[in-house]
Parts: structure tokens; sequence; C-alpha cells
């Protein structure tokens, strides 16, 4: 048991690492560049720092009109930046919480089946986690609901 609560730590310390580390790498070099191939590889990694650079400028544009459509939609900047985190919320809630529930089944059903521990916190997991998920989903139509039916 010790030795599955430690690599599920291990493997769930590489992931938040990953997703910390996912930002952009640049391979440029510090010395000067005197022969064709080092020339032609710099000039390389300029082009894709050009492209991910403007991908990265579209996807700023599309999240700012995004907001913008919410705060026009809302009338208000912080009605609609908080209806655009509530839509953010839900949208990414959804992997998470079929990350939890598989968790919590395999605690239950598989490590569970010798361990009636391990199994009522794979249960207690699973419940978690769909409550988790129902309010993630339900929560930006809450919002609408009270903000433009009661606001006005």
């Amino acid at each position: 048991m010790k030795k599955i609560k430690v690599s599920l730590a291990v493997i769930l310390l590489m992931f938040m690492l990953l997703v910390i580390n996912t930002g952009q790498v640049y391979g440029t070099s510090t010395k000067s560049v005197q022969n064709a191939q080092n020339t032609k590889s710099t000039s390389t990694n300029s082009i894709i720092s050009d492209e991910l650079a403007g991908e990265l400028a579209q996807v700023n544009n599309e999240a700012k009109s995004e907001i913008q459509k919410y705060i026009d939609e809302y009338g208000s900047e912080t009605y609609g930046f908080t209806a655009y985190i509530l839509n953010q919320v839900r949208i990414y809630s959804i992997p998470f919480c079929f990350i939890g529930i598989l968790i919590g089944a395999i605690f239950q059903y598989v490590i569970g089946v010798r361990k009636l521990d391990t199994r009522d916190k794979g249960l207690g997991l699973v419940v978690t986690f769909i409550t988790l998920g129902v309010i993630c989903q339900i929560l930006p139509l809450v919002y609408t609901i009270v903000v433009l039916g009661w606001r006005g």
C-alpha cells in the first residue's frame, strides 16, 4: 500500500511539473554564428519563434474578444469577467472530474477488493468528484439566471 501511495505521489508530482513547465523554450546560441549550417539553424529558430508568437497573439486576441462578448452581454465588466471565468471552469472541470472518478473507481474496484478501507476511500472519491462536476456544470447556469434574470 505504501508503494502505491508513493508511486501515485510521484506520478502526480511529475504531471504537475509538466503542466507548470509547458512554456516556450528558446534554443538560440550565445556564440556568434559563422558557418552556413549554424546560420540556417538560427534562422529556423527565429522562424519557429515568430510562428509561436503569432499563434500566442491569436489566442490572446480570441480570449479578449470572448471576454468583450461576455462584458457586452452582461452589461458590466465585473459580471462579464466572472461569467467568462465560470465558463472556463465549466469547460476544464470535465476532464478533471473524469480523472478523479477514474482514480476513485480504481481505488474502489481494483485495490478495494482486498482492503475495505481503500474501497470506502474510492467510493468517497467517486462521490466527491461527481458532486464537484455537477456543481461546476450548474454554477454558470445559476449565475446567468441570477445576474441576468433578477438584476434586470
